[in-house]
């Protein structure tokens, strides 16, 4: 295992190669731009393919090519250009092609702001493309995190046959922190029996959307829904001094990293607060948030980098009406505030006590 000074972006690509990613396939975006970069200079080093498509659109559907083939593959983009790799996306899950995704969010709607933003916490976690297919997303808070998830990503994606996405956002591209990166992997492409391959004397292999009958259709979306009921196992949260908190915190990624300190500070003077940080925000740790003493916590502050809030419909499915929930968020590339943060609490909390 290496220590190295990175990027977020780099310590992502860098990540990949080191967990077998050979094959690569992107369009310049802003805040994501480090990784396709990052990819151009390391592929040609370890034997592999990078290649810098005329579009998103293209870029996804490569993606498709080399997944099918076997190769552990990825494609990067922000929100603009994670929709136009959305139909690219559809095809993954029906054909059953694994693919790492990682979508650096941007403020939106609309080609948006370049900087820091939460704006695609519904896209991600809902709607990444058509046809009620889904995708584990992981959600990193740190450089660490982000290399980690990404190392796992691919081994998910594997192992289900299905893209998988990493939701970071330009803070977390663009910091640089110290990284322990994982150690390197050689994954055997040949040992994917389902994979295409040249035909030479062996059987002819296909993957297609095969049967286009209802029947069959409807057998597909079974298989999907049984294997995302596998990935309860998946989940990780983080609960930050919850046990005897009356005001919970709910954030990820970039805002959860900023609640840390608002937590840590309001601490320090006596306040009850904690914080519940979800990693993978699909499959979404419902019972974190199910499992709470209603009789205790008095109130829930969702904090986003983005507004109108999007994770708070997900912490009100799993709080069930119980406790009262409010949102503070900023919007268009704005960073939350500790200071603001802090102020809201304990607005919060002088209302609760009238």
């Amino acid at each position: 295992m290496d220590r190295a000074l990175m990027k977020g972006c780099e310590a992502i690509a860098e990540s990949a190669v080191r967990a077998g990613c050979r094959f690569y396939s992107g369009y310049p975006i802003t805040p994501q731009n480090e990784i396709p970069e990052y990819f151009a200079r390391r592929m040609p080093q370890v034997g592999g393919i990078f290649i810098q498509g005329e579009s998103e659109i293209a870029s996804a559907n490569m993606v498709i090519g080399a997944g099918m083939a076997g190769a552990r593959a990825m494609t990067s983009s922000s929100g603009p250009g994670i929709s136009l790799k959305s139909e690219a996306l559809s095809s993954m899950a029906a054909v059953g092609v694994p693919a790492v995704i990682c979508n650096a969010m941007r403020g939106g709607p609309g080609t948006g702001s370049i900087t820091h933003a939460q704006s695609d916490y519904l896209q991600a976690t809902k709607a990444s493309g058509h046809g009620g297919f889904q995708m584990i997303v992981l959600a990193p808070s740190t450089v660490q995190e982000a290399a980690d998830l990404t190392y796992m990503a691919f081994d998910l994606a594997d192992r289900d046959r299905n893209p998988v996405l990493l939701l970071i956002d330009g803070l977390i591209a663009a910091v640089t922190e110290p990284v322990n990166l994982p150690d390197f992997r050689e994954v055997d492409i040949n040992a994917k029996e389902w994979a295409v391959r040249g035909r030479g004397n062996g059987p002819r292999k296909l993957c297609s959307h095969g049967d286009p009958s209802e029947a069959a259709i409807e057998r597909q979306n079974l298989r999907m829904a049984a294997m995302i009921d596998t990935w309860q196992k998946d989940i990780m949260v983080e609960k930050y001094l919850v046990e005897d908190a009356e005001t919970i915190i709910a954030a990820y990624g970039t805002s959860a990293r900023i609640c840390h300190g608002v937590v840590d500070e309001l601490r320090a003077r006596g306040q009850k607060i904690g914080m519940i940080r979800p990693i993978t925000v699909n499959p979404f740790p419902y019972e974190a948030f199910e499992s709470l003493n209603h009789d205790l916590v008095r109130h829930i502050l969702v904090v986003e980098m983005t507004v109108p809030a999007q994770m708070v419909y997900d912490v009100k499915l799993g709080v069930c009406g119980r406790i009262p929930i409010s949102t503070y968020g900023r919007s268009g590339g704005m960073l939350v505030k500790h200071q603001e943060i802090i102020e809201k609490v304990e607005q919060l909390n002088r209302e609760v006590a009238e």
